[in-house]
Parts: structure tokens; sequence; C-alpha cells
């Protein structure tokens, strides 16, 4: 029997893979977050959603200002099951599509980062929409980056559309699915208007729904208003839901990052369990920022190795609830795209894609997550097609033992001119920026210049190179039209306001 098994094995792939929680460990996880949101409960502030929670039978304990809801673990459970555990993520055009399955891992931006690096004069400003139109370009152009996370904000734009303008740049400058914040039910109902008229009309959007939106509990146990609203609006209009959750350790959750796990996972299942009371069947992508609060300085810690840990756990947990998932790794601490930023990447984007994460985000990111840069973005790509390299792992066949030619070289013989390594040099790794040549060839190829500003060079060369695929006609006059009638409607209610405020006074 032995034998056999071992034959019907050597068939297979030996894929890398980190299983960081055991089955038991999982169970005990789970069970804790049922006793938590059954027990402790979840701070709500939106009326609706109330509503609909009361309706499915939690318990609902009013306050001055909000409720505590307790949820029965079967309601949870209901819920979980609910929801869709194969997604996919539609782009603009069908070749574009990524499909959320067991085996799969892609990667994408951190977002909303507020400054970016400037690629010019290389100093640290506020972001704009023409940046975020710039590296949206870039990110259609990467093949690494498999769905568009908005890296960064249009911080020059009207403060309460921005989310309009960040939708309107990205759509132009991508084909790939658009991960954005909302952050209002009425920003939802617009920006679902943009994105059917970007696709051919509400029922190729409904059909093929091409954003996915974030939605923010508050931690530690608390669904604010805004977050409830968006929930519930994109439940309506068939857009995906995202609940991202960022609990520190030792701050806004327990110093223990097994206890972190109970908080944010009490946190998402409740707004996941809010998409499904409001529509069930509604896609919903498991999603992690957590990681743990460096005390001494009081400050998120995300190139931290509890950021990696955290994420992979979670993703376990996701895989536990067959959910999609998308998790945080890769993110940095430095200020800079320096040795701390490579070496932070690759240590929580690694072990993120090892857990199997359906999507890890991160790249591009510095200072925690506030700082974009592109040379970041560009070397974040470089390492990322070496970690799928490390996941397909090592094929075990006849083809690949290779025991023929092992035998025709024999001792002291070659291997470079054997039509068997003809063949199979393409399943080696290759290397672009990452320079492998000896130092004089890569003098010649590089002028001497460091790593990172040839990823500078790479990212304006793309820039100069590239055009996403087109909008459909009339596409980019409608979300211009949507945004300017929006703006004016929200200038003349504050404007109003305003002035019955001074009458008031």
């Amino acid at each position: 029997m032995a034998g056999q098994q071992a034959r019907a094995d050597s068939s297979q792939g030996c894929c890398f893979e980190l299983r960081v929680l055991t089955d038991e460990q999982l169970q005990t996880v789970h069970q804790a977050t049922l006793d938590v949101l059954h027990s402790v409960g979840i701070r709500v502030e939106s009326e609706e959603a109330l509503e609909i929670f009361h309706g499915a039978g939690a318990g609902v304990e009013p306050r001055d200002d909000y409720s505590v809801v307790r949820f029965p673990p079967a309601l949870i459970e209901d819920c979980i099951s609910s929801a869709p555990s194969r997604l996919v993520y539609h782009g603009r055009l069908p070749e574009d599509d990524y499909v959320a399955e067991p085996g799969k891992v892609g990667f994408t931006t951190f977002g909303e980062c507020v400054q970016i690096i400037d690629p010019v004069d290389r100093r640290v400003r506020s972001t704009t929409k023409d940046d975020l139109a710039r590296i949206t370009r870039i990110c259609d152009r990467l093949e690494e980056i498999v769905v568009v996370e908005r890296p960064v904000g249009s911080l020059d734009q009207f403060a309460p559309t921005q989310p309009l303008h960040n939708y309107e740049v990205m759509v132009s400058n991508t084909s790939k699915h658009i991960f954005l914040g909302f952050y209002s039910a009425e920003n939802v109902k617009r920006i679902a208007q943009m994105a059917a008229a970007c696709v051919g009309g509400v029922e190729n959007f409904r059909r093929r729904p091409t954003i996915t939106a974030f939605s923010c509990p508050t931690s530690p146990l608390v669904l604010a208003r805004m977050c409830c609203e968006v929930i519930i609006q994109c439940a309506r209009l068939g857009i995906g839901v995202c609940p991202i959750s960022m609990v520190l350790s030792g701050a806004t959750s327990p110093a223990t990052l097994t206890g972190s796990l109970v908080v944010h996972n009490a946190e998402v299942l409740a707004a996941i369990a809010l998409a499904q009371l409001a529509v069930r069947g509604t896609p919903c992508t498991y999603a992690s920022c957590s990681t743990i609060m460096d005390l001494r300085f009081g400050v998120p810690a995300t190139g931290a190795p509890e950021h990696g840990m955290i994420s992979a756990a979670l993703t376990r947990l996701a895989h536990y609830y067959e959910l999609p998932c998308l998790v945080g790794g890769g993110l940095s601490d430095s200020k800079l795209p320096d040795c701390q930023a490579a070496y932070e990447f690759a240590l929580s984007a690694t072990v993120a894609a090892l857990s199997g994460a359906h999507f890890v985000y991160g790249a591009g990111a510095l200072e925690s997550g506030l700082t974009f840069d592109y040379a970041k973005l560009i070397m974040d790509c470089e390492q990322i097609r070496r970690i799928q390299h490390l996941r397909r792992g090592m094929p075990i066949s006849s083809d690949a033992l290779a025991l023929d030619v092992i035998k025709t070289v024999g001792p002291g013989g070659d291997y470079l001119i054997r039509q068997h390594t003809i063949d199979n040099m393409g399943t080696l790794s290759q290397a672009d920026l990452f320079d492998r040549r000896n130092r004089s060839m890569w003098m010649n190829k590089t002028g001497g210049k460091d790593l990172t500003e040839r990823a500078y060079e790479k990212a304006n060369h793309v820039l100069a190179t590239h055009e996403p695929a087109p909008l459909p006609g009339g596409a980019a006059e409608t979300m211009r039209r949507i945004i300017t009638e929006y703006e004016a409607e929200l200038k003349r209610k504050d404007g109003l306001a305003a002035s019955t405020g001074n009458t008031l006074k």
C-alpha cells in the first residue's frame, strides 16, 4: 500500500503553502467569535441596519444614540453560508476578469494613501486626481496587479465627492476590476450610475459588476452609520462588499494576537451578516488590514512580522468559511523605498501568499500606508513574480525527475547543451530589475544606477507607452455630468444650511 501511495503521489506537484492554524484551532476561534457576537454584541449606529438585524431575530438593546446588537450563533452561520464561495471580479473587458478560487493568489495595491513621493523632485506631498490616474495606468499594465484598489485619493477635489472622482479617473485608466471606498449611500448610487455607463448600461452592470466597495467596521466592535448604509445600498444595487477591519493589537483589540483575531472576525462577520440580510447572496470579500500597535510610538506597525501572521491566520479563517479574502501584505513602515521597505514587503507578502489569500494588497505603500511611491510599486511587482514562482513549487513527474538525461550525462558530464535543458529552461525563474549579471555586464547595462532609480525609470516608461482600453462612447461625458450635477446639488445644500444657520444666529 505504501508503494502504491507513493506512485500515486509521484504524478502530483509539490506546491509550497503555509497552514498556520489547525482545524481544531479554527473551530476554537470561530466559537469564541460567536460567543463575542452573542454575549458582547456589536454597536450599530444605523436605524435601518437595526431594523434589518431585529427583523432577522437578533437582539437589539437601545442606548442613547446607538444600539447594541447581539447575534444568535445560528443567524451568523446562516449568513456565512448564504454568501457566495466563488466570485468573479469582473473587468470592463472579459479578459480582465479575475476568479477567486482555491489555490489562486493575486496581488494589488494598498489604498488609500494620502501622500506620494513625487517621482520628479522626490518630495513628499498630498495626492491628487492626476496622481491616481497615472498610478492606475501603471497598474493596468502590470500583470502582477490582478485588480486595482484605489492606491491614492483625489485630495485636490471636492471632499464629499472624492470617491466619484476616484472612480472616474480609475475606470478611465484601467479595464481591470476596481476596489474603492464609497463613503456614503448616495455616493454608491452615483458611482453605480457611472459604472453602468462604462459597460453599456444598467443591465450589463448588474450582470457583470465591475466594482467592489470597501466598508470599514470601526474597532472595537462598531458598525458606524456610514459603514452600514454603504453595505445596504451596495447589496441592493448588486455591488459586492468588502468589509475590512484594522484592529490594532494592544490598542483597539487585545494585546494577544489570538484575541485580535476574535475581535477582527466578529467585526467582519457582523458586516457580512448585514449584507446577507439586506440581500441574500450579496458577494462578500473577507478582508483584513489588522496588525499591532507599536505602543512605544503610538503608530500601527504594518511592517511588523505580526502583520503577516495575522493576515495568514485570517486567510485560514476565510477559507474555513469558504469566502474569498483580501489581506494586507507588503506594506512597510519605512519612509523611503529602501532596504527596510524591501525586507518588510518580502516578509509579510510571502507569508500572506503562501497562506493562500485570494488577494494580497500593499504594493507601492510606505509609511504604514500613508505614502505611495512609484519605485516601490515596480520593485514590489518584481518580488511578486518571485513569490508566485515560489508558490508553484516543484512538480514531481517523470520528466521533472530527468532520470534519462541524468543517466545519459553521467558523472562529470555537462547539461548545458542538452535538449532537456532547452525544453525546461523556461520553468526557471528570471529576473528583470533584480540584476543577475556580472559587474561589468551590469555596468554596461545600467550605468551603475541602483535598483530604485531604475524602478522610477520603468514607471516613467510605462506611463509614456501604455494606453488602457478606451471607454465606450459617451461614458466619459456621462460621468462628468453626474459628478458636476451632484457637486452642484451638495454645494447648494451646504450653502442653504450655512445660510439658515446664520439666520438662526
